[in-house]
């Protein structure tokens, strides 16, 4: 269970990354993210997912 939390915590400190270091990238970012359908915007989710789960499945297993 300590490994989850360190993992979310993590999580947070890249998440807090970009918008902390270049907040008008960030910004600009987001902007363009909302005009992007469902679809697009799915298909991000699904690749980070996918991609996730390997690194994850490499790592592990390294």
């Amino acid at each position: 269970m300590d490994s989850l939390w360190a993992a979310l915590a993590l999580v947070l400190v890249v998440e807090g990354l970009l918008p902390f270091l270049a907040p008008r990238a960030w910004r600009d970012t987001f902007r363009k993210l909302t005009d992007m359908s469902d679809g697009q915007i799915r298909f991000i989710g699904l690749a980070s997912i996918v991609l996730g789960l390997a690194a994850f499945l490499v790592l592990r297993h390294a």
